[in-house]
Order: C-alpha cells, then sequence, then structure tokens
C-alpha cells in the first residue's frame, strides 16, 4: 500500500512537472508564431535608420526602440532604488528585530506585498496631484516616480526572500564568523551574505520581472505612446508593456497585432538579458566572495 502511494505521488509529481513545461513551451510556441515573423528593423526603428535610432540623432516613428530603451531605465532605476532598501530591511528583520518591532514590521511588509499594481499607481498619480497643489505646482508624472512606485511595488519581495534566505541557514555557521571573532557586521557581510545568496539572486530576479512586465502602474505614472527616447529622469517616456497593451487595445489590421505579439517577444527577450545579467553578477560576486580571505 505504502509502495502504490509512493508511486502515485511520484506519478502525480512528474505530471504536474511535464503540464507545467508543456504549458510554458505551448506559451512561447505560440508567441513565436504569431510574432517572429515581424521582428526585424522595421519593427525596431521604422522608417529611421538604425544608427541615427541607437544613437537619438533621429526619432523613431512607428517602432518599438524607444520603448525598449524606457523599458531598460524604468528597470534599472527602479532596482537601484528597491534592491539596497530591500536587502537592508530583510538583514534588519532577520538579524537584528525582535519582539513586537519585529511583527509589526512583518506584519507591514506582508500588507505591502499584497497591495495591487493598479493602488501602486493611483497612489504616485495622487502624490503628484498633491505636490502640484502645495509645494511643486511644477510637478507632473515622469520616469522617476514611475520607478519609485515599482519600486515600492517590488520591494516586498526583496525583503522577504532576503529574510527568509538568511533565517534558514543553519545555527553553526551563523557563529562561525563570530567564533573567528567577527563583529557582527563583519559576520553577516563575509558570511552570512555569500551563504544566503541564492536565496537573496531569487527575490532580485523576481524583483526585475516584476518591474519589466507590470503595465497598471506605469499607465498612471508617465509612459505615453510617443514619447520618444528617455531624455531624462523627470520626462514622459515610452516602455514595452504599455507598448504591447496599446497595440492591442487600438490594433486596427492583423499586422499591427502581429507587431504586438513581436514586441511581446522582445519584451522577453530583454527580460531574459536582464537575468542574464542578474545571473552573471551573482557569479561574480560569489566568486569574489569564496576566493576572497576573511578579514577580521
Amino acid at each position: 500500500m505504502i509502495k502504490r502511494l509512493t508511486y502515485l505521488a511520484q506519478t502525480c509529481s512528474w505530471m504536474t512537472v511535464l503540464t507545467t513545461v508543456g504549458v510554458i513551451l505551448l506559451f512561447l510556441g505560440f508567441l513565436g508564431w504569431r510574432g517572429i515573423d515581424t521582428i526585424n528593423s522595421a519593427l525596431l526603428f521604422g522608417n529611421t535608420p538604425p544608427w541615427e535610432a541607437i544613437t537619438g540623432r533621429l526619432p523613431v516613428w512607428h517602432g518599438i526602440w524607444p520603448a525598449c530603451v524606457g523599458t531598460v531605465a524604468l528597470v534599472l532605476l527602479s532596482s537601484l532604488l528597491a534592491i539596497p532598501l530591500g536587502l537592508a530591511s530583510g538583514i534588519y528583520l532577520a538579524q537584528y528585530a525582535s519582539g513586537p518591532w519585529k511583527r509589526w514590521f512583518s506584519l507591514a511588509v506582508e500588507l505591502l506585498a499584497g497591495i495591487p499594481s493598479i493602488l501602486m499607481g493611483l497612489f504616485g498619480f495622487a502624490m503628484i496631484l498633491f505636490l502640484k497643489k502645495t509645494v511643486a505646482p511644477q510637478a507632473n508624472t515622469c520616469l522617476l516616480l514611475s520607478a519609485g512606485c515599482l519600486a515600492l511595488l517590488v520591494l516586498p519581495y526583496l525583503i522577504l526572500m532576503t529574510q527568509t534566505a538568511l533565517e534558514a541557514l543553519p545555527g553553526e555557521l551563523r557563529l562561525a564568523g563570530t567564533s573567528l571573532g567577527f563583529t557582527p557586521w563583519q559576520n553577516i557581510v563575509h558570511v552570512l551574505l555569500p551563504a544566503a545568496g541564492r536565496g537573496i539572486l531569487s527575490g532580485v530576479i523576481l524583483a526585475v520581472g516584476r518591474a519589466a512586465e507590470d503595465t497598471a502602474v506605469i499607465l498612471l505614472t508617465g509612459v505615453v505612446a510617443t514619447a520618444g527616447l528617455p531624455s531624462g529622469l523627470f520626462d514622459k517616456y515610452e516602455a514595452l508593456p504599455f507598448h504591447i497593451f496599446f497595440l492591442a487595445a487600438e490594433a486596427r489590421s492583423d499586422t499591427e497585432l502581429a507587431q504586438g505579439f513581436g514586441a511581446a517577444l522582445i519584451l522577453l527577450m530583454l527580460t531574459a538579458a536582464l537575468f542574464l545579467g542578474a545571473y552573471y553578477l551573482k557569479s561574480t560576486f560569489t566568486k569574489t566572495w569564496d576566493h576572497k580571505d576573511l578579514m577580521i
């Protein structure tokens, strides 16, 4: 009986994995079938010569190059805002917080994680309205506002993954640095963070993916359809998620709809490139940590 139950559980596990992989492959296959033929220089740059478009000498019309640049700028800026704060908050919860402070802070993080993205966009839009009526009449939606709202949206993932990765470390590893005379901060930097690097990286990758694909937040905080290349933190910009949404909602022909599928493929490739960059940084830091002598 036990052998049968074990065999049944293994079969169900394999079926679940195969179903998940099959659905992903089916989705990617459908997306590639509909959009692969549209991926060319015209999709990226329209009628603008590629070099002039890349260098910003000429504007790009009917191309997604400005949206690609805007998406990368948005993801990098939101990551720069969220990752340091998320890591610091996760370290505090795992290593320093205790008692009521830890319970209330953890509850606040969990509530923040449950906020829908559209509410975060409304928060950013309401903040701009407040600033326009009070201390900054010239305030307007912009790239920096979108990045800040996205940073708040992904911050809980970074905090929780950092906290979980650090708290999952065995007790003897926690005491290894202290037994060698390390200060608590040296123990965190030289021992605990390298050991928890894989778990923390998972939070970073999840945050990058969420920032790259979200549409509701940027829809209310500064993205437009024809802004061109982003020229500053306080200007409007284009982004691929909104461009795909715009094409899907306003498509007047099969060609425009196919371009939406092509833009979706480009977004997947761009996200994959960001993930590979995160993995490269992770492997670089891991090698540095592994070969660096422990300093007291």
